[in-house]
């Protein structure tokens, strides 16, 4: 299964820990930083700690920055069970990155989240790092940073970048940031089939609401699923010579296309 829904939850709200669980995300990550307020970082620690001790299934914790007095403690928690992995906010070193990558499991990993002008900088480097399994795009802190407004054309260029950075190094296709518009559904689809035409594979969610429509939204449109169809169905009626499908050659590429969309369109088992 690709996972393209990670919803996240403040670490100093346990008592919606397993409903994010039954929210139907891919991954779960328990915010420990942007989440919670500063006074109330060690109780949201703890509070992650003790739940993790009898959680059901694995989940992501973001942690706070390498930079701040609470990201020690914050990574005593890969000792804790069922903790997949870290996501680190602010991403911009690869150095520091690689030195807590040599502290994990061998199941576990890292999401850096690239939301400065430095990390996206640094993209490349980052994506490279041992035990990255992808990187996700923090949109909105992206924009502060660096001074771009708007999360339209404003950004393709740098969303272009981590999709391309993330092919090169291969590793998973980045994850796109969240949308803020809880409510709008049509918004939402927007995104995320934004998203998924500029090769993002995933995009980080702030409510349950969004998991649906982000799952819906990375799907293959019915119209696409026809086509690859028509070309599937080209080939096997004249392998041996060139085929066409809408009045359009089909090469290896279109013909390795068509198959994978077909492949993500056939219900999970």
């Amino acid at each position: 299964m690709q996972e393209r829904s990670y919803l996240f939850v403040p670490g100093d709200r346990p008592e919606r820990f397993d409903k994010a669980l039954a929210s139907g995300a891919h991954g779960v990550i328990l915010d420990l930083e942007d989440a919670v307020q500063p006074e109330r970082k060690p109780q949201a620690r703890a509070a992650v700690r003790q739940w993790l001790a009898q959680a059901s299934q694995p989940v992501w914790v973001r942690i706070n920055p390498a930079d701040t007095a609470w990201f020690a403690e914050d990574c005593s928690l890969l000792d804790a069970p069922m903790v997949r992995g870290f996501m680190v906010p602010k991403a911009q070193d690869a150095d520091g990155l690689a030195q807590l990558a040599v502290r994990l499991r061998q199941d576990q990993w890292l999401i850096p989240l690239v939301e400065t002008v430095a990390g996206w900088f640094a993209a490349q480097a980052i994506a490279r790092v041992p035990r990255v399994l992808r990187l996700a795009f923090g949109s909105v802190d992206f924009m502060s940073d660096s001074g771009i407004q708007g999360e339209g054309e404003e950004m393709h260029s740098v969303r272009t970048q981590l999709v391309l950075v993330s092919r090169l190094a291969g590793i998973a296709a980045p994850i796109d940031g969240v949308s803020v518009a809880i409510d709008d559904a049509a918004q939402l689809d927007s995104d995320v089939r934004r998203s998924r035409r500029f090769g993002f594979g995933a995009k980080l969610c702030i409510h349950p609401k969004q998991v649906a429509g982000v799952h819906q939204g990375f799907a293959p449109s019915a119209a696409e699923v026809a086509w690859a169809e028509r070309v599937v169905a080209a080939l096997a009626a004249g392998p041996l010579g060139a085929v066409t499908v809408d009045g359009k050659m089909v090469d290896k590429p279109i013909a390795l296309l068509a198959q994978a969309i077909l492949a993500e369109a056939r219900p999970a088992d």
